[in-house]
């Protein structure tokens, strides 16, 4: 859980604009989502090798 405090003098939208940063560097929704259903280890290394590939190919033609 995510805990902000607001400091003195700083308006609430300030806040929650700096909740939403920390929430959105944190990567709370990728894991949220990734717990909603189980995966199997054979499939999440699939899912590793098939995006090692596809960046290692952008890479090579200049795609980054």
């Amino acid at each position: 859980m995510l805990i902000i405090e607001r400091k003195e003098g700083e308006s609430i939208d300030r806040t929650l604009k700096r909740y939403k940063r920390k929430y959105r560097d944190t990567q709370m929704r990728k894991e949220l989502r990734n717990r909603k259903e189980f995966t199997k280890p054979s499939v999440k290394r699939r899912n590793e090798i098939l995006k090692a590939r596809y960046t290692k190919k952008k890479m090579e033609n200049g795609g980054f």
